[in-house]
């Protein structure tokens, strides 16, 4: 995860409205306990395990770079995205499932999912100590979802110049692909079998422990060493010193144009040259909350979150 910020503080100058058909009081009078019912539902899982608090945050990411920020990722069948192999071990779809069948029974029909995952991935940087904004609302729920299409998710194997285009089909900028971006690149890196030689010799020990050569696949390792559960500016120091997890993660280090951003966001918690990393943050989950998004009367509003109406 990312930066330590001042929890409950919301921007009113970040806000999606005027271009997305998004705006932040949506459910005001329709639904009035929409977002506290969220915040509610995702402070009861988060204390129960503060894990699921990065879980719901990828959930959201991953939905929104397939067909836009529309729910689609929680759509269950064989074929659908859920089921592709970009989407293997995400978490949270019964915390998203939980809220909504709570504002089902106050509020049949209103609120979509995908208003409820992009209010949940804002309450869980929140929980773990990282910045508050305001979402803007007005989602509707996609009537598609297939698994074909999930390779438009950026992969840990990516150069950074395809990570680039993929953020810019969205109409992302480098500035957040750095900043959103947070499988594997211990073994195989390259075609003799030796890991990364990006990764420092001692972190890439305690990594090889963790996941010994043809152990178990599914084991979980927390993607920001040192600071799993907190959300702060460490994953930008561990490039920085050669303990990031992922090889997409470690070649933003590398990369020239990349180099730069993540040297100022690791500088020190306000950053350097003016980039505070707490506000950037904010503007770029806005900025991909919208991504492609249905309002208005295109889409519906599921009664189930995995299943179409």
């Amino acid at each position: 995860m990312g930066a330590q910020g001042r929890t409950g503080q919301a921007p009113s100058a970040i806000n999606a409205q005027g271009t997305t058909g998004l705006q932040t009081g949506f459910y005001s009078s329709t639904c009035p306990k929409a977002e506290s019912t969220v915040r509610s539902t995702v402070e009861k899982y988060f204390n129960r395990d503060p894990t699921i608090a990065p879980g719901l945050l990828r959930l959201h990411f991953h939905d929104c770079f397939v067909q836009g920020c529309d729910a689609s990722v929680l759509i269950s069948g064989a074929s659908a995205e859920k089921s592709a192999f970009q989407n293997v071990g995400l978490r949270g779809f019964e915390v998203v499932d939980d809220a909504k069948s709570q504002l089902e029974a106050t509020c049949a029909g209103v609120v979509s999912c995908a208003d409820i995952l992009a209010l949940a991935a804002r309450d869980a940087v929140d929980l773990t100590g990282g910045p508050s904004w305001s979402v803007p609302l007005g989602r509707r729920d996609g009537r598609i979802s297939s698994a074909s299409e999930a390779t438009s998710l950026p992969s840990p194997a990516d150069s950074v110049a395809v990570q680039r285009q993929k953020f810019a089909d969205k109409g992302l900028t480098d500035h957040d692909l750095v900043t959103l971006v947070g499988s594997y690149r211990l073994y195989n890196f390259t075609a003799t079998g030796n890991a990364d030689p990006s990764i420092s010799q001692a972190f890439l020990g305690q990594l090889q422990a963790l996941c010994p050569q043809n152990g178990d696949g599914s084991k979980r390792v927390a993607l920001d060493k040192d600071s799993m559960t907190t959300f702060d500016v460490s994953f930008f120091k561990n490039v920085r010193d050669g303990n990031g997890v992922l090889e997409s993660d470690q070649r933003l280090w590398e990369d020239a144009t990349t180099h730069d951003i993540v040297r100022n966001y690791a500088g020190n918690f306000r950053g350097l040259l003016g980039l505070r990393f707490d506000f950037e943050f904010r503007k770029s989950m806005v900025k991909m909350s919208s991504i492609a998004v249905k309002t208005g009367t295109q889409g519906e509003i599921r009664k189930l979150c995995s299943k179409f109406n």
